[in-house]
């Protein structure tokens, strides 16, 4: 018995290992054509640290500000509707979201207090630590992780730090991982721009260093955070019987999302200014195709019973992620900037007001990248 399962657990491994390469040599190669028929040096893209070659144009059109516009709320509209709806028929103290009992535990107020000291750094402009102001970002979001962590097991939900400690810190380098294949795709487009590193760019160990450490806090963070809104029965209300997607086909999908994914990648590198938003949309479709068609349980799977929340959850914890990333962004030492074709304004913070519709689909991309990179179960910790 025990050697029939270390057998199947190491030809899982090893499929997971060649899903990996797949995606991330489909996630390389797909913008490198698109260079390439757009007339550019494809080489020129294959560097570390990998540095858009210029920002992208910021620009305002109104008419193409409008049409993204009315294409977010009208994807999420639906779920919008259907939660409060349901809030609103369910009868009252059927449904609860009450806080457990327990005490919020002494290493969560550690943590609470890292990351008090690890703002102020990181903000005040104190003499002689601009040092330590550049490096604040990784105790901060360390902290934020920890902490959030601690109110989980605060509202008598399921901690992955405690309950799965081995994948929770296998997520720290899987992210690293995961958010240098971003940067990559970001030299295409050019939509962020880093400030005030104080590393040059042909100082490419000096730059693996530091970004590393900061890169790996991502997949952490959204992991906790959506682990910790599956403690709220609120925020997801009614999506555990919506909309069920059944296709007759499953491998005829899991197929088309692949190619959309893979000619997503390559627009985006033919046209920047137009297609950037693919930079989000594409990377998830190559992942989650590529588990469907492998035949593994994946993000969307309850989907097909109408079960809604798990990716609801993916896509909402990476939007308060991303609100928390850009609000301790605006006065960091060092930062990034944006630059949105034609949706450059009403910022909020550093960020363009529809530049967050970009988290919405990266929150997909999170769960997904961290059920492939470490084999964590992508449904979400409920109570």
């Amino acid at each position: 018995m025990t050697a029939d399962r270390s057998e199947r657990t190491t030809v899982d491994i090893r499929r997971h290992a060649l899903q990996a390469a797949a995606i991330v040599l489909l996630i390389v190669l797909a913008p490198l054509v698109g260079a390439g028929l757009a007339g550019h040096d494809a080489v020129s893209f294959l560097r570390f640290p990998p540095r858009p070659l210029e920002p992208a144009p910021g620009s305002f059109t109104p008419w193409i500000f409008a049409f993204y516009g009315l294409l977010i709320v009208s994807v999420l509209a639906p779920f919008v509707v259907r939660i409060l709806r349901s809030d609103v028929h369910s009868a009252s103290g059927v449904i609860t979201s009450a806080a457990g009992s327990r005490p919020f535990p002494v290493w969560g107020w550690a943590a609470v207090a890292m990351l008090v000291l690890a703002w102020l750094v990181a903000w005040v402009p104190i003499p002689g630590l601009e040092e330590a102001r550049r490096l604040s970002f990784t105790p901060l979001w360390v902290a934020y992780t920890i902490g959030v962590s601690a109110w989980i097991q605060r509202r008598g939900g399921r901690v992955l730090m405690l309950e799965q400690p081995r994948r929770f810190l296998a997520l720290f380098p899987a992210s690293a991982i995961f958010w240098y294949l971003f940067e990559y795709i970001n030299q295409f487009t050019g939509n962020w721009i880093y400030a005030g590193t104080g590393v040059a760019d042909h100082e490419a160990v000096n730059w693996f260093l530091r970004s590393a450490l900061p890169f790996s806090t991502v997949l952490p963070a959204v992991v906790v955070t959506r682990d910790l809104f599956a403690t709220w029965p609120a925020l997801s209300r009614g999506l555990d019987d919506f909309l069920p997607i059944r296709p007759r086909r499953p491998g005829g999908l899991a197929a088309w999302l692949l190619s959309a994914g893979v000619a997503g990648l390559v627009a985006v590198a033919v046209w920047p200014d137009a297609l950037y938003a693919l930079v989000w949309v594409g990377p998830p479709l190559i992942i989650v195709a590529i588990q469907a068609v492998s035949g593994d349980r994946q993000l969307f799977s309850p989907v097909a019973q109408g079960d809604w929340r798990d990716a609801w959850l993916a896509v909402l914890a990476a939007l308060f992620c991303g609100l928390c990333w850009e609000l301790w962004n605006i006065f960091s030492l060092a930062r990034w900037t944006y630059h949105i074709p034609h949706a450059q304004v009403l910022h909020v913070f550093e960020m363009p007001l529809l530049g967050y519709a970009g988290y919405l689909p990266f929150g997909i991309t999170c769960i997904v990248a961290a059920q492939l990179l470490t084999g964590l179960d992508p449904r979400a910790r409920y109570r």
